[in-house]
């Protein structure tokens, strides 16, 4: 039985808008594979929203059904996009330019695509060095900017009748910053957007335009954004979902699935190296020292959370970690990965695993686009506001309650997941305890 009363859903009625700061590989992937399932042009592959089950009662009850059959989503029919982007091509000319998809299937696509022209962005060199576009709001404060984005959002939901809205960052990533003073409280971070506070980054504004907006916020970013005191009290001033940060798809991915499973049989690691190539956009952008190390953070925190050495220090205390990421141009947005992983078994005799992973950096991030946006949008019908805790499956750094270490073992996180679903239908908590088949 679920421990608190069950929630009451808003019924999952009429338009969904998805508006994206970002119309660049990922999102254009995730548009485009959206129109492509609509017409029968694709499966929907990685998306637990659309092809997920959920067990329900006990394992002889035989009731798993489709999620999206279980709770009310909103439906692919029911998504309009938008967005900003420095760049002005339309999302047809930006999918064709990344060169994820086949020319041959977007050309299928290109009415819908090119109908998705990017609104004039927020951005500060100071924050991406390594690319700069036409298509920006220049003149005004940064409060002029984000009221002029609150504007968009406004014009948006107008234009499209949206009867609900999400926002989802798919921008690059920002160089690293630490909160300041600024961030500390909601008063002191609309004086710092009123003064051009330089400790105010793009992400933020558009942040505080979406949650001034009742718009739910997710950041597929590594980020500083609503992980400030100042925009979590404004999330919960307005009552509004938030979640984040850095979505989870190729080399921490990999991560989360093997360092549980060396946890769990108490194997000893004294070394694991990861490095990457990669040559689209946001291969370009990690070449800034800056915005790598906004990246790294997030890819180093995952190894300490789920090895825990200061409880098992003879196994991971030592572990050496260490993680690159080089810019390579013939490779597209096809990334590699490498591993060399030492670990350590009986008696301290050590072994080797080394994985190549050849991946599709924006194929694996479009199917956790589109579930973090129904996902989100069901939370806030839902009535659950705030940080959304039990999305961290999506993320690398995922955005928990200050003071509670994050969970990054995947397993843990896709149980959570679920489990937060069964307790919105007033179904029961799965705990895979099994007494009862033997009683």
């Amino acid at each position: 039985m679920a421990t608190t009363e069950n929630p009451r859903i808003a019924p999952a009625d009429g338009k969904l808008g998805v508006l994206i700061p970002g119309i660049g590989a990922v999102s254009t992937t995730f548009i485009a594979g959206v129109e492509a399932v609509k017409r029968g042009l694709g499966l929907p592959v990685g998306s637990l929203t659309q092809m997920g089950t959920i067990r329900l009662g006990k394992r002889t009850d035989n009731r798993t059904p489709r999620i999206k059959d279980f709770v009310p989503l909103a439906t692919l029919d029911d998504l309009v996009f938008g967005g900003w982007d420095i760049f002005e091509d339309n999302a047809y000319e930006a999918a064709t330019h990344a060169r994820v998809l086949d020319q041959t299937l977007l050309d299928k696509l290109k009415e819908p695509l090119s109908s998705i022209t990017p609104m004039k962005a927020v951005f500060d060199h100071e924050y991406v060095k390594r690319i700069t576009g036409p298509n920006v709001k220049e003149s005004g404060s940064k409060m002029d900017k984000a009221e002029m984005l609150v504007q968009d959002i406004e014009d948006f939901r107008r234009r499209t009748d949206a009867a609900r809205l999400v926002m989802i960052w798919c921008g690059s990533t920002e160089v690293f910053h630490k909160p300041g003073a600024v961030h500390q409280t909601l008063r002191d971070f609309e004086c710092g957007l009123q003064k051009n506070d330089p400790d105010i980054a793009p992400s933020q504004i558009y942040a505080y335009a979406a949650l001034k907006s009742g718009v739910p916020f997710a950041n597929g970013a590594p980020n500083l954004t609503t992980d400030t005191p100042a925009l979590l009290e404004l999330a919960r001033e307005r009552q509004i979902a938030l979640c984040g940060k850095d979505f989870k798809t190729g080399q921490t991915y990999m991560k989360t699935l093997l360092a549980p499973g060396f946890k769990a049989r108490m194997l000893g690691i004294s070394g694991w190296f990861s490095t990457n190539i990669l040559g689209n956009r946001d291969g370009e952008v990690l070449e800034d020292p800056g915005s790598f190390k906004s990246k790294e953070e997030t890819k180093l925190s995952v190894l300490q959370e789920i090895l825990q050495p200061d409880l098992y220090p003879d196994l991971y205390k030592d572990l050496y970690h260490a993680v690159r990421i080089n810019y390579y141009p013939p490779r597209g947005d096809s990334k590699e990965g490498w591993d060399n992983i030492d670990i350590f078994g009986w008696l301290g005799y050590p072994m080797q695993i080394k994985i190549d992973f050849l991946c599709r950096d924006s194929i694996l991030a479009a199917p956790l686009v589109l579930d973090l946006i129904l996902f989100l949008d069901l939370a806030q019908r839902t009535g659950m506001r705030g940080i959304q805790e039990w999305l961290s499956f999506y993320f690398k750094a995922p955005m928990t309650a200050p003071g509670l270490y994050p969970e990054h073992d995947i397993f843990i996180q896709l149980m959570k997941l679920k489990n937060t679903l069964r307790w919105m239908r007033g179904e029961d908590l799965i705990t895979h305890l099994g007494l009862e088949y033997y009683d």
